[in-house]
């Protein structure tokens, strides 16, 4: 198995590319800058190699769909702007914008431009790392930014779990949980159990579910 892991060189991601790699799948590790993609990928082994990928950048995504010769899993794990000291009726825009650019149209491009390799892997996986934040049965005030762009991600997780079915591509969005990361601040669980949250998504059989969201392999509100 070959799995893209978005913003690898630390956190959620770094942890996920780890076990990916620890499993023996071949694993992509991205990161916006070539050394930080280089530094996480020596970490794990012979299993892990580098790719310098910022999701913002159309140039990018093209560039890694015009190398890539294979692809069976896609993690989209990059993430910005947990923006807490926001409310929405007074959020600055541009910062709602921005945090769009990397938490939703990243994604979305990304996962565009690596379709064509997806439908040819023989057990396709796309995991759209989300939020409880995202859930709108709970959601209440506070982090415009990053609440919305998780909301329409998983929005993009139904919509394209549906469109992809034929193609026998799993599609699902994950809750890592609150987790010790520099985003989640301290306090949170263990980065391992978050991260192998993501990856039971990306692992899932072919029988498994699509168009869901999850936390530890349990569904969760949307």
């Amino acid at each position: 198995m070959i799995a893209l892991v978005t913003g690898a060189n630390r956190g959620i991601g770094r942890e996920v590319a780890r076990q990916l790699a620890a499993a023996g799948h071949t694993v992509l590790v991205t990161a916006r800058s070539a050394e930080a993609a280089a530094e996480a990928a020596r970490s794990m082994g012979p299993n892990a190699r580098p790719l310098r990928l910022d999701i913002t950048s159309e140039a990018d995504i093209a560039e890694a769909a015009r190398d890539l010769e294979a692809l069976d899993v896609l993690v989209n794990n990059a993430a910005i702007t947990y923006d807490t000291w926001q409310h929405a009726a007074t959020a600055d825009l541009d910062v709602v914008r921005e945090a769009a650019e990397t938490n939703l149209y990243g994604p979305w491009r990304l996962i565009q431009a690596l379709l064509p390799l997806l439908r040819a892997s023989p057990h396709p996986r796309i995991v759209n790392v989300s939020s409880e934040a995202a859930s709108l049965t709970g959601m209440g005030g506070g982090t415009p930014a990053y609440s919305a762009s998780k909301a329409a991600l998983n929005a993009l997780t139904r919509m394209l779990a549906a469109e992809l079915r034929a193609d026998r591509i799993l599609v699902n969005s994950v809750c890592p949980g609150w987790v010790a990361t520099d985003m989640g601040g301290p306090g949170g669980r263990p980065v391992t159990e978050g991260a192998a949250s993501v990856v039971w998504a990306a692992t899932l059989p072919d029988n498994g579910p699509t168009g869901g969201f999850f936390r530890d392999g349990q569904p969760l509100p949307w």
